[in-house]
């Protein structure tokens, strides 16, 4: 199949998936290689639009990240605030400001994205306050 034009179908995904794995390791400079590169940005854009993933939960992803990094409650106190305060959004019951937002992002090294989508608090959806 010649890669004349964006990738539309299942079928064509699958073609140059198949493709694919079988020039995947060719010379960059080849022409197998430059038709992998063109198949990765194609297959790339096909999966964005069909296959989009899903943001992380903002507490799950601050959670994680802390987990990753050997980091305790206690150590988040300078980034959000006081003990009461980190307690109280880690347990969803206050919303993180935009200021927090900042702070957790520099010091865990997290998009702002991830950080500033709505997520539930205290059973309901919050969204974050300035």
């Amino acid at each position: 199949m010649k890669w004349e034009k964006t990738i539309t179908t299942e079928k064509e995904y699958e073609e140059s998936l198949a493709r694919l794995s079988k020039i995947f390791e060719a010379d960059p400079d080849s022409a197998e290689g430059m038709e992998a590169e063109l198949l990765v940005t194609l297959i790339e854009k096909y999966e964005k639009e069909h296959y989009p993933i899903a943001l992380p939960d903002p507490i799950e992803a601050i959670k994680e990240s802390m987990d990753r990094k050997g980091l305790k409650d206690k150590d988040l106190i300078p980034t959000i605030g006081s003990k009461t305060t980190v307690s109280l959004v880690l347990n969803r019951k206050r919303a993180l400001t935009i200021e927090m937002i900042r702070n957790l992002s520099a010091l865990l090294k997290l998009p702002v994205e991830v950080l500033i989508q709505p997520y539930e608090l205290d059973g309901k959806q919050e969204k974050v306050r300035i």
